[in-house]
């Protein structure tokens, strides 16, 4: 298996290269990361300026760019040789409900799908324990079940593990996306010119978020998969938006 590893954390981060350790028993891995942390990144792309790609060591290179821009210049000319998979995490934090929205580590998975590929995207949700080992593990058991009994190649998982030992989790949940209340006020402050600034707030808590959620699993201790799609398109109002928009049929 030839396995394309990224993330939002930066490639040096703790989360990559524990997982990069864990995932060279499957085969092949090839590190291609942002170059700083691009956490919060989303899907964007860089179109404004050149990329530049600084190779750190065999199979590991960093990009002067977001995780999107990682994995799009990895499938679509970097490499020699297209990967079987795309691999982003170890996230350090949750990915839970509305946070896919804005995660650089779901988005470089999307672009994944987006160019053919399977794709996963792995989250530890953090409390400060960080046992990424545990959440590596847990890849290593969703890739080699991948093997076995392959998912569609549209597929995107995005895992959230609780930051537990591996022994403490209480087991697997298959999960939709929760979600949480409107996210807090932005924090004004001032640069040292005197000028206005003002800092995001903090994500919202959370709302919907009971049971078959990502958020009621995670809290249960249990490995949260949730199966996502890209396509956005809200299907089962195409007909209602038809008869509303003007000239449309009764």
């Amino acid at each position: 298996m030839k396995i394309l590893l990224s993330n939002d954390d930066g490639y040096r981060a703790e989360g990559i290269l524990c997982l990069a350790r864990y995932l060279r028993e499957l085969g092949d891995v090839i590190t291609v990361a942002p170059e700083l942390d691009r956490s919060g990144a989303s899907n964007s792309l860089t179109l404004d300026m050149p990329l530049r790609v600084t190779q750190v060591e065999d199979k590991v290179y960093y990009v002067n760019g977001t995780p999107t821009d990682c994995v799009h210049l990895a499938v679509t000319g970097l490499l020699d040789e297209e990967p079987d998979m795309v691999v982003s995490g170890i996230n350090d934090g949750a990915n839970l409900g509305d946070d896919v929205l804005y995660s650089g580590t779901v988005a470089a998975a999307m672009e994944g799908r987006f160019l053919g590929l399977p794709a996963l995207a792995v989250s530890l949700v953090s409390r400060g324990a960080g046992h990424f080992d545990t959440a590596a593990r847990v890849t290593l058991d969703i890739l080699r079940r991948m093997q076995s009994d392959p998912l569609p190649r549209d597929a995107i998982l995005n895992v959230n593990v609780p930051d537990v030992s591996e022994s403490e989790l209480q087991g697997w949940a298959a999960t939709r996306l929760g979600h949480r209340h409107r996210a807090e006020s932005v924090v004004p402050g001032e640069d040292p010119r005197g000028r206005r600034i003002y800092w995001v707030g903090a994500a919202g808590p959370e709302a919907d978020a009971g049971p078959g959620t990502d958020f009621h699993a995670v809290a249960q201790r249990q490995v949260s998969v949730t199966p996502m799609q890209v396509d956005l398109t809200r299907h089962a109002e195409l007909s209602d938006l038809e008869r509303w928009l003007p000239g449309g049929r009764p």
